[in-house]
């Protein structure tokens, strides 16, 4: 399939205005846009592979990353949030990546807090946000790294994967472009951050509640000390942290954890 913008990345290293390193294979994109960021790269850098051999996802999970398929990559940014504020930037990221998602096709993607996102329940894009502590010219450097299964066949998941994951091919029916793909997501990205950084968490997070999976459903979460809690999930407060209601009526903050639909 004729990819313009990917053969672009490859070449310049360059898509409109963002650098990006592309490389055949590394352990971790992320990983690597730490380094790149702690050595003094600007804000919007991009770090692109075609596979990961250690790709990982929150709460020390890995993310299986098939070569030639998807879209692994992670961005270097400079962040002024306060450091107690720095979590929105995961929900602002999974919205920016829907929002790019339907500007490329006819799906419309869902959320579950705080950082996968669905097609029928499904999950196809994780998003792993790390904090690398503070700049030398203040603010904090921030790495937010995303996979995305976008010309993934069924076949390629292995047997534990099969009825959790999917990618965009399965449910398009059809291939996508990751340059273009790749060019919409860090467009929708940038304009993200740059509302999060203007103080308008309020209406981002009042988009992401469009698309939360587990609103107004009875969901499990589990703890990470290993406790479980089951109740209704209320979608996320102000500040983007999920709240549960127990059977007896106690709300329950959830700061992280494992989070599922009760079936």
């Amino acid at each position: 399939m004729d990819d313009p913008l990917w053969q672009q990345i490859k070449q310049k290293g360059r898509l409109d205005h963002f650098p990006v390193h592309w490389l055949e294979s590394t352990e971790s994109t992320n990983h690597l846009a730490m380094e790149l960021g702690k050595a003094g790269a600007e804000s919007g850098t991009v770090v692109v592979a075609e596979t990961q051999t250690r790709g990982r996802g929150r709460l020390g999970k890995s993310w299986q990353s098939p070569k030639g398929s998807g879209l692994y990559f992670s961005m270097v940014t400079h962040s002024t949030l306060a450091p107690n504020e720095l979590a929105r930037i995961t929900l602002a990221t999974g919205l920016a990546v829907c929002m790019a998602i339907e500007q490329q096709g006819s799906l419309r993607p869902m959320i579950k807090w705080p950082n996968d996102l669905l097609l029928e329940n499904r999950k196809f894009c994780g998003i792993l946000c790390e904090n690398f502590g503070p700049l030398g010219q203040g603010g904090s450097l921030v790495v937010i790294g995303i996979g995305i299964n976008v010309n993934t066949p069924r076949e390629a998941f292995s047997a534990d994967l099969t009825e959790k994951a999917t990618s965009l091919l399965i449910h398009q029916g059809r291939s996508m472009q990751r340059g273009a793909l790749l060019q919409a997501v860090l467009l929708q990205l940038e304009r993200a951050l740059s509302q999060l950084e203007g103080g308008g968490f309020a209406s981002i997070l009042k988009q992401w509640c469009q698309r939360d999976v587990t609103l107004g459903k009875t969901t499990t979460w589990l703890r990470t000390d290993g406790r479980v809690v089951t109740g209704l999930s209320l979608g996320p407060d102000h500040d983007g942290l999920l709240q549960i209601r127990d059977r007896k009526g106690q709300v329950h903050e959830v700061l992280s954890g494992d989070l599922s639909l009760k079936t």
